[in-house]
């Protein structure tokens, strides 16, 4: 049988009816967004959690979990795109301080045997010089404060 081509990356063979049924079915639904990823993901942390609990703790850590669950499939079969995209907006909003500052981090880490990072100590900025440098003198970009340290 010949693979026909359809929507985005999914393939399928003619004749698969579920995949077929599938495709028809989520037309014009939301789909999974970061919002949602997330809310499985918490869905997986309070079930993990709950099981290591007992009496009303782990009812409590369950129905939590149950509750992300619903939300998260809900989000993802609404019809009502408009609304759950800017749910997803606000989502991304909250979180991009967090999400900008772990992209930092990862910057640092991988640069780390190149780089060595400074603040300064006037204004606080972050400077970036060359290790191996032995002791050198720093100029802030942002205040000009001068100051020496070892490279």
């Amino acid at each position: 049988m010949p693979i026909v081509p359809l929507t985005g990356w999914i393939r399928c063979r003619k004749g698969n009816v579920f995949m077929n049924w599938l495709l028809k079915f989520m037309y014009g639904r939301h789909g999974p967004d970061q919002f949602s990823f997330w809310l499985f993901i918490l869905f997986l942390v309070l079930d993990l959690i709950g099981s290591f609990q007992a009496g009303a703790a782990k009812a409590i850590f369950a129905l939590l979990a149950i509750a992300a669950l619903v939300y998260s499939l809900f989000r993802i079969f609404s019809r009502q795109n408009e609304k759950r995209w800017a749910e997803n907006q606000k989502f991304l909003a909250a979180t991009q301080p967090l999400s900008r500052w772990v992209q930092q981090q990862k910057g640092r880490w991988s640069s780390r045997k190149i780089y060595h990072y400074f603040r300064c100590p006037k204004c606080g900025a972050t400077l970036r010089v060359p290790r191996g440098r032995g002791k050198i003198c720093i100029k802030c970009p942002v205040c000009q404060h001068e100051f020496i340290k070892k490279a």
